[in-house]
């Protein structure tokens, strides 16, 4: 392609929900090959792109991860020289604080062609969704906005004598800012207003005084954040308090097929999964009208060595039953049987019990049918239903596992009763080295309504994740997570989320995908 054929819009997304994207960004979302976003934009807003486009997100929020703007110039330039139509989503008014001019310059520079579509800013929005207008005829009849991201090159004497002082990105300045302006005359019972997720359903709003605010705030994260500093602010108790969730119209269609009736509708679900995991449960999810985000919880990887597994495979005739516990198990057990040149038939002779539904289907896949399933879909059922149990002495059973270890309660249970049981590590399954940053802006910004949990594993390296991936802390994500429904797939699951999150939502009834999805809807039906 010429690079003519190219083009970039840099867009405003506008503030808080994805309803407050204008008409006009709808409709060039809908049309991206390349979509380059930053945080604190509605992760729904990516559900409006094709399905081939590209998401390249770049951050761009404070004392976070970004992406540098050099970078991110170039990026726009790269795409749009090859031809693409290029996204340049930015939360809020791409002209307020955006970096717009920069964006331009570099696209200018290369003969890129462009388009500036505004979008609602929090600075004069959220004001309004608090029930403070920033005008008034006799309060104030000019409006100052002012970032905190440089606080030594504010010009704290206009910042004074405004009548309506609007600050971004002050947050993490609050004590500063207050000691600053009173330094400079600021009386310090000017009426404040603190404005946290404005244009979210979890819009919070502190008001009060320069003298009073730090108290009335002490202890909360401040961030992402809209002050108003003005006589403006008590005209909300005349104004009265806007309910935001009523204030917004109804959804923006999105690009899946889901219709508004479906049990699931209007829920954005998180799925906590391994790299490689079948999207089938994703499909069941959207099926049902759920907006699902995926979350690599797991990488399934060879174990650090094959000798156990391999030494085990080549005395498969000694055993008298292979356990196979997950659908890892089964592919890996294989992939080194074939990898000493044998196949199915080398398992003659040997008896299969698997543990679900999807570890019977990967078996199946084989071309093999296990000879016991428990009925409940968990390992620890395994024992009680045995077929053999009353011979359980006598028997010799290879159980090829994941190398940390695993199901330490079924392998307790046979021995217990005689068994002779040999574990060997068949795979390991390790934590990612961090977390989508996609996931991470929507989990502060509490728009995922559900987090699924697939297995124990998911949960520990889901909590790692946070740990490693924010600056918040542990409290923090307590308080961040409280909207947010935990479900879990069954009851070891259960209890790991106990340990480390405190609580679970929901739980399957039946121990699969499809009866955590089943709960899922029962739970919101």
């Amino acid at each position: 392609m010429s690079q003519t054929e190219g083009k970039v819009y840099i867009l405003g997304a506008g503030l808080g929900a994805m309803d407050f994207l204008t008409v006009a960004g709808q409709v060039i979302l809908s049309t991206a090959d390349v979509l380059i976003y930053d945080a604190l934009i509605d992760p729904k807003l990516l559900t409006l792109t094709p399905k081939t486009c590209i998401h390249v997100w770049a951050g761009k929020r404070g004392q976070s991860v970004s992406t540098p703007q050099a970078d991110i110039n170039q990026l726009l330039v790269t795409y749009c020289q090859q031809g693409k139509k290029v996204v340049r989503l930015k939360s809020g008014d791409p002209a307020i604080f955006g970096r717009v001019a920069s964006e331009v310059q570099a696209l200018q520079a290369a003969n890129c062609t462009y388009e500036v579509w505004p979008g609602l800013s929090s600075a004069l929005a959220a004001p309004t969704l608090a029930g403070i207008p920033l005008t008034d005829p006799i309060l104030s009849r000019s409006v100052t906005i002012v970032s905190a991201h440089e606080l030594a090159a504010l010009d704290w004497e206009l910042m004074v004598r405004s009548e309506s002082l609007v600050i971004l990105m002050g947050g993490r300045s609050l004590p500063t800012l207050i000691q600053s302006l009173q330094a400079h005359g600021k009386p310090a019972d000017t009426a404040i207003a603190i404005i946290k997720w404005g244009g979210w359903p979890q819009q919070q709003v502190w008001v009060g005084t320069l003298a009073t605010i730090l108290s009335q705030t002490q202890g909360e994260t401040l961030s992402p954040t809209v002050m108003v500093i003005g006589k403006v602010v008590q005209l909300r108790e005349t104004l009265g308090i806007p309910n935001v969730s009523a204030l917004l119209p109804p959804p923006l269609p999105t690009m899946s097929n889901s219709s508004e009736s479906s049990s699931l509708a209007d829920l954005t679900i998180l799925v906590t999964r391994s790299a490689s995991q079948a999207p089938a449960f994703r499909q069941s999810l959207e099926a049902q009208g759920a907006t699902v985000l995926e979350m690599a919880a797991l990488e399934i990887v060879p174990p650090s060595s094959w000798s156990e597994l391999d030494g085990a495979i080549a005395q498969l005739s000694t055993f008298d039953w292979l356990f196979l516990t997950s659908a890892n198990g089964v592919e890996y057990f294989f992939e080194r049987l074939n990898a000493q040149g044998k196949d199915a038939r080398a398992l003659a002779g040997v008896k299969i019990a698997v543990v679900g539904r999807k570890t019977a289907a990967s078996l199946q896949a084989k071309g093999l049918t296990p000879d016991f399933i428990p009925p409940n879909y968990v390992a620890d059922d395994l024992v009680t239903h045995f077929p053999e149990l009353d011979g359980l002495s006598r028997l010799r059973c290879l159980f090829p596992r994941v190398e940390s270890g695993g199901r330490e309660v079924l392998v307790q249970q046979l021995t217990a009763k005689g068994a002779t049981v040999v574990e060997v590590p068949a795979y390991q399954s390790q934590c990612p080295a961090q977390m989508d940053p996609q996931i991470l802006a929507a989990l502060e910004q509490q728009t995922i309504d559900v987090i699924t949990f697939a297995s124990s594993k998911t949960v520990e390296h889901f909590w790692q994740l946070l740990q490693r991936s924010s600056q918040s802390t542990e409290a923090d994500w307590t308080q961040i997570l409280k909207p947010t429904k935990l479900a879990s797939i069954g009851p070891q699951t259960t209890k790991t989320c106990h340990a480390l999150l405190n609580r679970v939502d929901i739980e399957a009834q039946e121990y699969t995908l499809e009866g955590l999805t089943q709960s899922i809807i029962q739970t919101y039906s």
